[in-house]
Formats: structure tokens, C-alpha cells, sequence
């Protein structure tokens, strides 16, 4: 049934609905005492309502009412509805005048590799806000449809906001209660289906919406292999975008990226990656250490410090140095021109003395 002109609250008057779905209506309305457009978000008690529903929404208040961010909604009141037509509680939050990616591409809107990186950015940059917050706030259900997209301004995509905290949980919460699993498939990793969440899982859902972007197939409906998605066959991006869209997506969360800004410093910088560690073994008590990247092989070896052999060197170095100075000297003290001659005949043995002299360093210092 539509609420048409309804005022809920004696404040709210509706104007139209957005969405509807189990138990839930979303409205556009009206807040008559400021003139505002605003979102009101109603949870309706009915034959398949749910606790479980009932929490998430009072979470997702309660998350809202304590984010401050410019491309969030913002928390504008919370009540319980009482009337002939509804039974239940609503959520009222700001208006954000703006497309979700979902229906760009159902309207069969094409985005650009460029595009499609600066929403990846803006999305980072939101989500560096949340995770970094105490304790980290996890969104649960990054997709399309919880993605919007303004218009266009000169070179720039559109300002992107994230919205719909209806799955949202801290970490804090997923360690000290009761799990409860929420999501979209398609865009959850895998240890979001074991009810288990962390930051990085927010990234899996941001990589599999940028796959739908750069394929405009939903990630669901793309083959997969070893739990990974296949995209790449689907979609004309760089070499080094489909890596980090990969990594991005990875189902091991120790392959993943480790946290929003180690993504967002891969996506600005295609040159960086995080230190893999190679698979092979090293001899035993080798101190030698071998890290790659996607462009680079780096091979450390450290000074090997001191080694029995130097014992010996050091004392014959002495020596030879002093027995070389002293012939010198004694060259040098005789009859011009003649001391010259011999002073020059000593030179061969100052390259000797100065070889070992080198070697000691070497060994002590650098050799690994």
C-alpha cells in the first residue's frame, strides 16, 4: 500500500517510495519543519519480520547517529511508528541527490577504466574513515546498490557516497556476541559466509562492484576458478588494474590487501605491491633475503661479520704492510735519483698490502 502524502511523525510527509523488500520500505520525503528532502527508512513489524531485523536496524542508527563524513548520509532522527497504516520504527537520514551504480548500469551505462579507478578511490577514501574509526566500523554489504553516483563535474566522474548501514557491524561486535550473516552473494568473500568479518572483507565486496563496472556482468554470474573470479577475459582494463583488481578480490585474506590504504597506495602508485615472499626455501641458516614484487626481484645480503680466517689475515697484513713501509722509508733515504728508482719498485707491494687490507673489510663487512 503507498503512504501517499502520509506525515510520519507529525513531520515527515512522504512523497514516494524508493525501495521495498522484507518488512522494510524506503521514502522520500519531506521534513516540514526545515523543507528538506530527506530518506526515511522504515522497519514495518509483519508476518515475516524478524529480531534479527529489528537489531540490524537499531545498529544501523545507532552507527549512523556516531559517523560524521561528507559522502555518508547523516543521522537525522529515529522513532517509533504507530499508525493505521504502519507498525514499526524509521530511520530518518539526509537526502543525497544521486544515482546508485546499479541503476547506471541497468540503464546500460558503459564506465572507463579512469572512471572506474576514481570511484575505487572514493570508496577507499570512505572506507580508511570507517575502518580506521575505534573500534573499526565494517559495512558488510558494499554493491552497486549501496553506491552512489553523482553527476559529472568537468573531469571528474561524479562525487561518490556510500550508503545502506543496514549490515553494518563493528569489529568489536563480531568478536564479544552472536554472529549474523549478511551480505550479498556475489560480492562476499568467503569468510563473510562463515560469519566471520574484518576490514578487508569490505574490500573483497569494493573489488567484486569495480569487476561489475569494468564487465558489466555481476560477479555472481562470472566463472570462477579456485574461488577466484574470472574477469579478466571480460574486460579491457591495464595489466596492472586487472593485478590489483585480483589482489583485491583474493579469497585468502593473507593474500588480500591488508587494509584500505595499503589498496588505495597500489591503485595510486601501480608500482607498489605489498612484499611477497617467494616460494622457495632458503639453505639453512642462510642470512641472505629475497623479496619480490610484481616488477622487481630484491636480494639482500647481509655483511657476514666476522669469520675465523680474519685471525690469520689481519696479523700477515700487519706485517706485510709494515715490512712495505719500512722499505720504503729506506729507499727514500738514499741519493737522488737513485731513491726515487727504489721507491717506485715498492709500489706493486703497496697494491698487495692494500688487496688485503680490502679483503679483511670485505669479508668483515659485506661478504654474505
Amino acid at each position: 500500500m503507498m503512504m501517499n502524502r502520509e506525515i510520519l511523525a507529525n513531520r515527515y510527509e512522504v512523497q514516494q517510495q524508493l525501495g521495498k523488500k522484507a518488512g522494510r520500505r524506503t521514502f522520500l520525503a519531506t521534513d516540514l519543519v526545515t523543507g528538506k528532502s530527506v530518506i526515511v527508512k522504515l522497519l514495518a513489524f509483519s508476518s515475516d519480520f524478524e529480531w534479527d531485523d529489528l537489531k540490524l536496524f537499531e545498529r544501523e542508527a545507532q552507527t549512523l547517529k556516531s559517523l560524521s563524513h561528507p559522502h555518508i548520509p547523516a543521522y537525522l532522527d529515529y522513532f517509533e511508528i504507530n499508525s493505521s497504516t504502519y507498525k514499526g520504527f524509521a530511520l530518518v537520514q539526509t537526502y543525497i541527490p544521486a544515482q546508485t551504480l546499479e541503476q547506471y548500469l541497468q540503464a546500460g551505462r558503459k564506465f572507463t577504466q579512469i572512471e572506474v579507478q576514481e570511484i575505487a578511490k572514493a570508496v577507499l577514501e570512505i572506507l580508511i574513515y570507517l575502518h580506521e574509526l575505534n573500534p573499526p566500523v565494517v559495512h558488510r554489504d558494499i554493491k552497486p546498490s549501496n553506491i552512489l553516483l553523482g553527476e559529472r563535474s568537468g573531469n571528474s566522474v561524479g562525487l561518490v557516497y556510500l550508503i545502506d548501514f543496514g549490515s553494518v557491524q563493528t569489529v568489536l561486535a563480531a568478536e564479544a556476541g552472536t554472529r549474523t550473516v549478511v551480505g550479498t552473494y556475489g560480492y562476499m568473500p568467503q569468510e563473510q559466509f562463515g560469519g566471520r568479518t574484518v576490514p578487508a572483507s569490505d574490500l573483497y565486496s569494493l573489488g567484486a562492484t569495480l569487476i561489475y563496472l569494468v564487465t558489466g556482468t555481476n560477479p555472481a554470474d562470472l566463472p570462477q576458478k579456485d574461488f577466484r573470479i574470472q574477469f579478466q577475459q571480460f574486460a579491457n582494463i591495464s595489466p596492472s588494474f586487472v593485478k590489483w583488481l585480483q589482489q583485491i578480490t583474493e579469497p585468502s585474506l593473507e593474500k588480500r590487501f591488508s587494509s584500505a590504504t595499503v589498496a588505495l597506495t597500489a591503485l595510486e602508485n601501480p608500482e607498489y605491491s605489498e612484499i611477497i615472499a617467494l616460494p622457495v626455501g632458503k639453505p639453512a641458516g642462510s642470512k641472505i633475503q629475497l623479496t619480490k614484487n610484481e616488477e622487481s626481484l630484491k636480494i639482500i645480503i647481509p655483511a657476514l661479520g666476522f669469520h675465523p680466517i680474519i685471525i690469520v689475515l689481519i696479523p700477515f697484513a700487519i706485517a706485510w704492510n709494515s715490512f712495505v713501509l719500512f722499505w720504503t722509508h729506506g729507499a727514500l733515504s738514499g741519493p737522488f735519483p737513485i731513491n726515487i728508482f727504489f721507491a717506485l719498485f715498492s709500489l706493486p707491494f703497496w697494491a698487495a698490502g692494500g688487496g688485503m687490507i680490502y679483503g679483511i673489510l670485505y669479508i668483515w663487512f659485506e661478504a654474505g
